[in-house]
């Protein structure tokens, strides 16, 4: 007859859990998951440093590397 009354103490965590089965799902959903990705971005060398990787793996000779590389030091300038 009185099934229901011995299970009273437990109603708060009851309602506790929803609270924070609701909080959990909308950090899921709003939380700090784009600004995390932002961080974890590939480094990209640039162009100078790619050509002398280029150059140190033997992709390409000494000739080729100078003059690669003076034309991207020249591109970088602004034009008179």
């Amino acid at each position: 007859m009185h099934w229901g009354f011995e299970f009273w103490p437990l109603l708060p965590l009851f309602w506790i859990g929803i609270v924070a089965l609701f909080c959990w799902g909308a950090f899921r959903r709003f939380g700090w998951r784009d600004t995390r990705r932002s961080f974890d971005a590939p480094f990209e060398p640039d162009a100078l440093e790619t050509l002398r990787r280029r150059y140190a793996r033997g992709e390409i000779d000494g000739t080729t590397f100078d003059q690669m590389r003076e034309r991207l030091e020249h591109s970088g300038r602004p034009r008179d």
